[in-house]
């Protein structure tokens, strides 16, 4: 039996099904928490995803890609549910909705996740809208409070939706608590807190946790990232942009992948490999995951600012 993963990202792993044309669409598998457990294990580090997929096409296409991806298949549940679509029928500005009535993600069970799992986690991610899904969101709050107290660290990226009403706020609070580290972009704080004053947004999302590390996002603009009374700036390198899709995720993957891998960097040189994760992703199609040699690359090519 092989060792079990470092790293684990809990929560929802889903088909996107894009619209191309009048009466054509096409699939690709998705979801944000998943995305973050390929983009560690793009960069070296022993991975898995914990959640729930269904028996179907759709299920065999992200089973599959969750293998191809290298992480570890004993955490990914299958269940004869419906699957979990996100119907994107406008690409830009995008626009879409969920489909996904007692599907198979809201099935996901913890206690049938590998025995020990947690004494040999060092850092587990929860974020998307697998906690604004319900039962799931319970069931994931639950072993966010359970990894705490047994000393796992906690990353967290809220990746605003639409469905994250004011129903959503007392789960935004609890984890943002709970987490060791937060990622968040203005657009994200634009809508969660239902207000366009950004700065007074991070100051109320900071104020719940002063301890915390935060990765604020600003796309193009670059990222910063805040420990305490410290802060550091860096801007994006100059990259060919394929797209931007995955971007947010290949940032906090790698920030998490650089905390793990380079404990002696300072908050700077974090910083700078986040950035550079977020730009190697963006060279490529779709969500896809930096290969951890143009990470280093690009981490070369980033400079702090201020």
């Amino acid at each position: 039996m092989s060792a079990l993963p470092r790293f684990v990202a809990a929560g929802e792993a889903l088909t996107d099904m894009l619209r191309t044309g009048a009466d054509s669409w096409t699939s690709q598998v998705g979801g944000s928490t998943w995305n973050v457990a390929r983009v560690v294990a793009s960069l070296g580090i022993d991975s898995a995803f914990a959640g729930a997929v269904s028996r179907d096409v759709f299920g065999d296409a992200l089973a599959q890609a969750n293998a191809e991806a290298a992480l570890d298949v004993r955490f990914l549940q299958r269940f004869a549910k419906s699957p979990l679509l996100a119907m994107v029928y406008q690409l830009n500005p995008p626009q879409y909705f969920f489909v996904g009535d007692d599907s198979a993600d809201l099935h996901f069970n913890p206690a049938l996740l590998p025995p020990q799992w947690q004494q040999q986690a060092q850092w587990v991610h929860f974020g998307g809208i697998s906690l604004a899904r319900q039962p799931l969101a319970g069931k994931l709050l639950a072993l966010a409070g359970e990894l705490k107290q047994a000393g796992v660290s906690i990353s967290y990226d809220p990746n605003f939706r639409a469905l994250m009403d004011e129903h959503y706020d007392p789960t935004l609070r609890r984890m943002a608590e709970l987490a060791d580290v937060i990622k968040v972009s203005d657009e994200d704080l634009q809508g969660l807190f239902r207000s366009d004053d950004i700065a007074a947004a991070f100051a109320t999302l900071r104020s719940w946790n002063p301890q915390a590390m935060f990765l604020f996002t600003r796309g193009a603009q670059g990222a910063a990232l805040y420990r305490g009374d410290e802060v550091w700036q860096a801007a994006p390198p100059a990259i060919s942009v394929v797209d931007t899709v995955g971007a947010g995720d290949a940032s906090i993957g790698g920030l998490l992948y650089s905390l793990m891998s380079h404990a002696e960097r300072n908050g700077g040189e974090h910083l700078r490999f986040a950035v550079a994760a977020g730009a190697a992703a963006c060279t490529s199609a779709g969500a896809t995951p930096p290969a951890l040699a143009l990470a280093e690359e690009l981490y070369r090519a980033v400079r702090l600012q201020g």
